[in-house]
């Protein structure tokens, strides 16, 4: 039997549970507000004349198939694979598109969260995401609008205005386990002020010993309208994590703990300096620490330090007075500072200048073109200079799009890459960047009436200069190439009011060609779908299916590179609203008991059930 096969049949083993809702006959969907997105050309941009693959994941959505965390927001992403060394709050990586997990590049409120010194993944592994937050995801090199590690894409993570009458919610839930969390948020706007904010936190013990994991996330927008033409706001956000850290299953180590605090903070402005002319500054800042404890029998408790702090202005004009064109020009200025007391012991700074600039020409209606270059000196390791295009044609009565893109992206070098030192090692200050160039190209077709979009995507990465071990381990060079290259498939669908489908696959063929073998966990095929239904009188439900197959994996215990597993993860949920303010909500996840490894020797949570009950005010 083919693995192609093998993997439908997974699929078609477990589609009837998400069928079982849309037995019920359908209902006309109700007209809906097309999105706007950001990210994709860092102006506000309706989705039909974006040249790129965008995806955005609304808080709505999240609540209604009871998804709180960071990580299971993305699990649903096309192209996005996260796969966690444990149970919830352990770390966790994401592979863009086929691209290592340090070349995905988070955006949080406009800043940078993670560079080669500063990590997302305790942050991806327990962060929730609040009824404050949008989350947009934009596919391929991204380079030219926000510089380094943007080569697979980038996820932007944003607090998003207050509005309307003032209103909040709070929910509480507990369930398998050992888990207990509760969530508060308040919006809302009066005259010239808006505020949002959301405060989230929980306990779980997780199934292992010594795999507890606590966690608080706190986010607070403002905005306030100073005139007609100037507007100001701030936001700050706050991550805190203690886990429980055992290792792989063949450690079980009983007493290592990590904890992180994470936090951000922006103030803004927003200028209309003209009709046609508008300008926009952030300055802000990242304050992260780090700790990881070992105690050891007899000798002292092994601690490491990791303090990472971020200063950041940036600033964009963008002036529509040319005919058909819309020209973004903007700098960006950031410095970081990083300490690392673990292996090769780092203490040092970095200072970046960034200048971009960027065209939107519709040269006719219905076609949409974007050309921008960026160049980014850095203090440490010198230049780097990115360029991208993109192009969009509305056919079919604005029914269908085509679209491509091409851009080349980079990756800086890290401070341990340039300066570590030990006893076996020692960085090398000759790095050059990892540099990247992709292209893809596809189609969405767009349903009648707003009925939802399903979308086809071809695209190949080449990757060159990256920095690996020279050959006797004792220090690193520019000398390996990859490629990434696949389809993307992905599907949203409002049958009715009451009946939503959505669901992606993609097939993904990703390869060091230097070595000539396969980058490690990154499925050939993965597929997710989920399907909701309102059954009427409060009630509704839905069922939803994650598959991932054929990857590749380092053993835990003989380090050797094996198949790694294939996966089929399902969950059910469901909510009864008792009134328009009170809701009882429940949901089951790995509803098969399924017994799996995301990575090998770090076992994924068998069957759990959770219940909670919401009330908005």
């Amino acid at each position: 039997m083919t693995s192609l096969s093998i993997f439908v049949r997974r699929v078609r083993r477990v589609w009837p549970a998400l069928a079982l809702a849309a037995l019920l006959p359908a209902q006309t969907p109700p007209a809906q507000l097309p999105p706007v997105y950001t990210t994709a050309t860092r102006t506000p941009a309706e989705a039909q004349t974006i040249g790129s693959v965008v995806e955005i994941v609304t808080t709505a959505d999240l609540a209604r198939r009871q998804v709180a965390t960071l990580a299971g927001a993305l699990g649903g992403a096309v192209g996005a694979p996260a796969f966690a060394s444990g149970a919830g709050g352990a770390l966790t990586s994401l592979f863009l598109r086929g691209a290592n997990s340090n070349q995905t590049l988070f955006l949080v409120d406009g800043l940078r969260l993670n560079d080669p010194n500063t990590d997302y993944a305790v942050f991806l592994g327990g962060a929730c995401i609040s009824g404050c937050d949008s989350l947009e995801i934009s596919h391929g090199p991204q380079s030219t609008l926000y510089g380094g590690e943007a080569v697979g894409g980038i996820i932007s993570l944003r607090a998003q205005r207050g509005a309307g009458s003032p209103g909040g919610r709070i929910a509480v839930e507990a369930g398998g386990f050992g888990t207990v969390q509760g969530g508060f948020s308040a919006q809302g706007e009066r005259g010239a002020t808006a505020w949002n904010f959301s405060a989230q936190g929980g306990h779980t013990d997780n199934a292992r010993p010594n795999n507890a994991f606590d966690s608080a996330n706190t986010v607070l927008r403002l905005d306030r309208q100073i005139s007609e033409r100037i507007s100001v706001g701030g936001t700050a956000r706050w991550f805190h994590g203690v886990y429980g850290s055992p290792g792989d299953r063949h450690t079980n180590d009983p007493d290592n703990e990590e904890r992180e605090d994470n936090l951000l903070a922006t103030a803004f402005a927003d200028l209309k300096l003209a009709p046609d002319w508008t300008a926009r500054a952030v300055v802000g800042g990242q304050d992260r620490r780090f700790v990881a404890e070992s105690p050891r029998a007899g000798r002292a408790t092994a601690i490491t330090v990791v303090t990472n702090r971020r200063a950041v202005f940036d600033a964009q004009t963008t002036y529509s007075g040319i005919e058909r064109h819309r020209v973004t020009a903007g700098v960006t200025s950031e410095a970081n500072h990083t300490r690392n007391t673990g292996f090769g012991a780092i203490n040092r700074k970095q200072g970046l200048l960034a200048v971009f600039v960027q065209d939107e020409y519709s040269p006719q209606d219905d076609v949409y073109l974007t050309a921008g270059v960026r160049n980014d000196d850095f203090d440490t390791f010198g230049r780097a200079t990115t360029g991208r295009v993109t192009a969009a044609w509305l056919v079919a009565g604005r029914a269908i799009k085509l679209r491509a893109s091409y851009g080349t992206a980079f990756r800086s070098p890290s401070f341990l890459d340039l300066y570590g030192q030990s006893a076996f090692y020692v960085g090398n200050p000759g790095l050059r960047p990892e540099r990247a160039r992709g292209w893809d190209t596809g189609l969405d077709w767009y349903l009648p009436n707003r009925r939802g979009t399903v979308s086809a995507t071809w695209f190949d990465t080449r990757l060159t200069n990256l920095i690996a071990s020279t050959g006797n381990f004792r220090s690193v060079e520019n000398i390996q190439r990859a490629r990434t290259r696949g389809v993307e498939f992905s599907a949203r669908v409002d049958v009715s009011t009451a009946l939503e489908l959505r669901g992606n696959y993609s097939y993904l063929e990703a390869e060091n060609q230097t070595s000539s073998r396969r980058l490690l966990r990154r499925p050939r095929h993965r597929a997710s779908a989920d399907l909701w239904r309102d059954f009427g009188r409060g009630f509704s439900a839905g069922a939803g299916v994650a598959v991932a197959a054929q990857r590749e994996d380092v053993d835990a215990k003989t380090f050797r590179t094996i198949d790694g597993e294939d996966f089929t993860v399902v969950r059910a949920y469901g909510e009864y609203r008792i009134s328009p303010r009170l809701a009882v909500k429940a949901r089951i996840e790995n509803l098969l008991n399924e017994k799996y490894e995301e990575v090998n020797g770090y076992p994924a949570l068998g069957v759990g059930a959770f219940g909670g009950v919401e009330w908005k005010f």
